[in-house]
């Protein structure tokens, strides 16, 4: 039976803990801009997503469906709702091919947004893009720019960050958004020493010590005087690097070694996290907008099920059309639900909560399905069960058989074992068939693979 139609979805993620320490509120209201608005997004390149994979074998990262929606999407939807926002760079080194059907349909989507591909000739940082298409993004005569990581999921308070910003003091080159995660997890994250009225005292990314629960969120508001400071910086590292070459060329005249006169990959790039907000720190240039919205990193295959729970929660919450509700001649649908129109879903089945079921997708009677994603053309046949999981494209699942990872907060900490990293999904790649009664319990599986036998805690390649 077919199931109820899905329009496009907007962003969310994991709501932080109530900080100890508070950045006192600035205005939430949306202030008009002060100038035109241009907006990045940072889509990096298929050298980067390898923790990805398997799922981004098939597609990269910036595309992968989260409630039904490439993840690009929801970023999109965001700006598409800032006044005085037009143009919008999606900056990487992929093939321009990757992204020229996407953009297709969000020129029909978002008639109001002018959405192109800029790709570097090399990676540059995440920086460095940035610089290198400068005169572009300042055509028109900018005030402000924003720049968005593309593997974040939020709910964008994008507007707020505006009004944020323009309730600082003159000078104020950034405004970054800013959440709070478990103090086990910073870590993995750029970390933000603040004081009360936001400005960034201290910057540090990826510690290796505790220093603050406030984290980088990926956004950020930048006064266009920014290209300035990156200037700057950019010279400051090309003398450094030819200061260093120079030296290498003293020391190679009186050895036997050969001298590489290249330069070094660290001249040419320009890292926003590691060159920039660690000068801006300090200087009241640079301050942070907290958010207590939702919030979560994209980093691994297994953090898709987590990233499309908010998504889909926040969608249910903000009465999205996207979200399935029940009808009596359709399946039992439980909580956050998204269902694409063309699936097949059998009236017995029961899907949900939290729970988005691709195009073409086939589920059988008595199917049983929560947390998970099931992929374009997946095949689930009658009473299997779908838990925790991500079900790659045209895969099949056989009857009774039981797919499943462990069920977690709603947390980016991972769980570990002995020492060892745990999965908490499973993740099935393209095109693998799961025969008749078999289970398969945190496992990551590679694409084109038949199971025949069960497997549980492993990586099937």
């Amino acid at each position: 039976m077919t199931s109820k139609p899905i329009t496009a979805a907007t962003p969310a993620v994991t709501a932080p803990a109530a900080p100890a320490v508070t950045i006192t509120p600035t205005p939430t209201a949306a202030a008009p801009p002060q100038g035109p608005i241009k907006a990045v997004i940072l889509v990096g390149g298929p050298s980067r997503g390898t923790r990805f994979r398997p799922l981004s074998l098939n597609v990269p990262k910036p595309l992968f469906p989260i409630a039904n929606q490439p993840l690009l999407y929801h970023h999109l939807a965001a700006l598409a709702d800032v006044p005085g926002l037009r143009d919008v760079a999606l900056i990487g080194f992929f093939e321009d091919a990757v992204f020229a059907p996407f953009l297709d349909r969000v020129h029909v989507d978002f008639p109001t947004l002018n959405v192109r591909y800029l790709r570097e000739y090399q990676a540059l940082g995440t920086a460095g893009g940035i610089f290198h298409f400068r005169d572009e993004l300042l055509r028109g005569d900018p005030r402000f720019l924003f720049v968005l990581h593309s593997d974040i999921v939020s709910s964008f308070p994008l507007q707020q960050m505006v009004a944020a910003h323009a309730a600082r003091p003159q000078g104020a080159l950034c405004t970054m958004l800013a959440t709070r995660v478990p103090a086990e997890t910073t870590q993995r994250y750029g970390c933000i020493v603040a004081a009360a009225d936001g400005q960034v005292l201290h910057y540090v990314e990826k510690p290796e010590f505790y220093i603050s629960d406030l984290i980088n969120g990926g956004v950020y508001l930048f006064d266009t005087a920014i290209f300035n400071v990156l200037a700057e910086i950019r010279a400051e590292k090309a003398a450094a690097a030819a200061a260093l070459a120079a030296v290498e060329w003293a020391s190679s005249r009186d050895s036997l070694s050969s001298y590489d006169a290249a330069p070094a990959a660290g001249a040419t790039q320009l890292r926003l996290e590691h060159d920039v907000f660690k000068q801006l720190a300090g200087t009241k240039k640079l301050f942070a907008y907290e958010s207590h919205e939702i919030w979560t990193q994209l980093k691994s295959a297994t953090s898709a099920v987590l990233a499309n729970t908010l998504v889909l929660q926040h969608n249910k919450r903000r009465r999205s059309a996207s979200i399935c509700v029940e009808s009596l001649k359709g399946p039992q649908v439980v909580g956050a639900v998204s269902i694409h129109r063309s699936a097949q879903i059998h009236p017995t089945a029961k899907i949900g909560p939290n729970v988005s079921v691709g195009p073409r997708a086939t589920v059988g009677p008595g199917v049983r399905i929560k947390d998970a994603i099931i992929l374009d053309g997946v095949d689930i046949k009658a009473n299997a069960c779908i838990l925790s999981s991500v079900i790659g494209w045209n895969s099949k699942v056989g009857k009774w058989a039981r797919v499943e990872g462990t069920p977690t907060e709603a947390t980016a900490a991972k769980l570990m074992d002995h020492g060892h990293k745990t999965q908490t999904s499973t993740v099935i790649g393209h095109e693998v068939t799961i025969a008749d009664e078999v289970i398969i319990r945190n496992c990551i599986v590679l694409p084109h693979k038949e199971l025949k036998a069960s497997y549980r805690d492993d990586i099937l390649l």
